[in-house]
């Protein structure tokens, strides 16, 4: 299980919408907060490979994975905003504010297992 995520008791549930927020906004600020990765910062990986274009690869992963995270963890919030529990109706049912579909919506769903 990835580290940023942690079984919820009840899957779906509006506290787990909140749940999964808090972890993808507390990613992006963490990945904004973090130093750049680039080959004079933290160096470079040890070798795998005698292949130049392999080390090419590498060091333009790690020069742009901060950005990415970044804003791969953005793109979740915005899903996340837009997918979010009403406050239920009467009988304390749930419906998507975004798509309108019975809670936990196919999108949100989705994200809790990409994110899990």
């Amino acid at each position: 299980m990835p580290p940023f995520t942690r079984p919820a008791s009840e899957r779906g549930h509006p506290s787990e919408h909140a749940r999964l927020l808090r972890c993808v906004l507390g990613i992006r600020e963490r990945s904004a907060r973090a130093v750049p990765w680039e080959p004079d910062t933290v160096g470079i990986p040890a070798d795998r490979s005698s292949s130049a274009l392999s080390r090419i690869n590498d060091v333009a992963f790690y020069a742009t994975a901060r950005e990415e995270v970044s804003a791969l963890a953005g793109v979740c919030v915005d899903l996340l905003h837009l997918h979010a529990p009403d406050e239920g109706d009467e009988h304390g049912e749930h419906r998507c504010e975004g798509c309108r579909q019975s809670w936990p919506c196919p999108t949100f769903a989705e994200l809790c297992r990409l994110l899990a």
